[in-house]
């Protein structure tokens, strides 16, 4: 079946006695997603419970920390704990019991094939169906975990059905909820989102919800669930889309002499273009475009459509860490038995975050090259010394430097951008490859090393 298409938001009575005043809300999960709907809907007035499995997050919680490493959103949860606005718990059924509005928020890691795994998925919502069963209210279900098109009306809904005895629609409300949030900015990204959308099975429960996000100013859509997993999709894979297209036209211009930065500032000037995602680098990464257009695709290939797109983004992005190594062995030669340095190891600076990291596939080639590699991230190097436990680690920056051979900036972090004379004196052979184009490349030459940058194909004049 088709999905409707958008509608506009409709006007009617909103249901008083779930509206007005502070609500209670439940949130099932407490990673990024989670918390951050959690603080965000904390700080908007409503008493807010994260229920989550993790008896060591849901204590972090309590303490007024957060698992992860996002400043803003620890903040302003430990204020939100403090006043006690806000609390973890590991019971989930009680904590949907008493709630009105249940958002799930769990995360739905790949599985081998690119396929989501929706496990996740199941057992939350057959702890918010117990909770169905066991309410006299009519509760808002929210889906806000990210599901291929279809999963919301096809697993979660017959799973809350089957396991409450309810009928949604009638018995409970079931919408779907897609986020957009960036890591390193989960809190301002819900207070201020591009866009709220809102898709929902029925005019009831999207009401509520729209009544619920009506303090957040932004432009709101209303669609069905299948409409609104789609979007979260689309989004994702046109960013991914706009980084893999950067990579390809800096790749070229690098072999051309040409330094891509001014070729795609000019581009993104276009207004059909813009000038956001349009930056070369080592790749995307993170928990969210590499997961998205794997599960897309393999959504696509199970109706039988081959997305040549989807998988050339895929092949792009696999390739562009060896760009870097590219880069390196035109300048000093073959890397066998020689030390090199990889500064950054999160799929981005800022974060703790190793999921879908380019440091993985770099070091991973280096380490095939005959390289020996030392490594260095602000806050990412416990996760990733689990998965790569051989290789040696610095205790800085400036540590890793000392008597390398050349540098791969893998990961945008600040403090890197600090660097100079000092540091770079202390290699072996003052080889920077900006990795992310975060460096300035005339101060690293003052300071007195060689750089190289993917894109960065600047050529004196003949």
């Amino acid at each position: 079946m088709l999905s409707r298409s958008l509608f506009a938001a409709p006007k009617g009575l909103i249901s008083p006695q779930l509206v007005q005043g502070p609500m209670k809300i439940c949130v099932v999960g407490a990673g990024y997603v989670g918390l951050a709907t959690a603080v965000m809907f904390g700080k908007l007035g409503h008493d807010v419970s994260v229920a989550d499995i993790d008896d060591t997050r849901v204590r972090t919680v309590n303490s007024g920390g957060s698992p992860f490493y996002e400043p803003q959103l620890e903040r302003e949860l430990a204020k939100l704990v403090k006043g006690r606005k806000l609390k973890a718990t590991t019971e989930v059924l009680r904590s949907a019991i008493e709630a009105r509005f249940v958002f799930i928020c769990v995360q739905t890691p790949s599985l081998p094939s690119g396929r989501i795994d929706t496990r996740p998925v199941k057992s939350a919502s057959k702890d918010v169906a117990k909770a169905l069963r066991q309410s006299d209210d009519f509760k808002v279900v929210v889906m806000k975990s990210t599901v291929v098109p279809g999963t919301t009306d096809s697993v979660v809904r017959p799973l809350l059905e089957s396991g409450s005895e309810k009928v949604a629609g009638a018995g409970f409300g079931l919408c779907m909820n897609p986020e957009f949030l960036q890591e390193g900015s989960a809190l301002k990204d819900s207070m201020e989102p591009s866009r709220v959308v809102v898709g929902s099975m029925d005019k009831r429960s999207g009401d509520l919800l729209m009544k619920l996000y009506a303090p957040i100013k932004s432009e709101k859509l209303r669609t069905d669930l299948r409409t609104a997993e789609m979007i979260k999709y689309a989004s994702n894979c046109f960013l991914a889309t706009k980084i893999s297209y950067a990579n390809e036209i800096a790749d070229m211009c690098v072999r051309f002499g040409i330094d891509s930065d001014t070729v795609l500032k000019a581009a993104g000037m276009d207004p059909r273009i813009g000038p956001l995602f349009l930056k070369p680098g080592l790749g995307f990464g993170g928990s969210c475009l590499p997961k998205d257009v794997k599960a897309l695709k393999d959504r696509a290939r199970a109706d039988g459509y081959d997305s040549r797109l989807l998988s050339a983004l895929l092949m792009i992005n696999d390739r562009q860490p060896v760009e870097a190594i590219w880069l390196l062995e035109r300048e000093i030669g073959p890397l066998a038995g020689k030390r090199v340095a990889v500064l950054g190891l999160a799929f981005k600076g800022g974060v703790d975050d190793i999921r879908e990291t380019r440091a993985v596939p770099l070091v991973t080639e280096l380490l095939a090259r005959g390289a020996r590699v030392v490594a260095f991230d602000p806050m990412a190097m416990p996760s990733f010394i689990k998965v790569m436990p051989t290789i040696e680690y610095a205790d800085s920056a400036a540590d890793c430097l000392k008597g390398a051979d050349g540098c791969i900036v893998q990961a945008d972090w600040t403090e890197f951008r600090a660097l100079g004379k000092k540091e770079f004196s202390r290699m072996r052979s003052p080889v920077i490859v900006d990795g992310r184009r975060s460096l300035d490349p005339s101060k690293v030459e003052r300071a007195g090393a060689k750089y190289l940058g993917i894109g960065y194909g600047h050529r004196s004049p003949d």
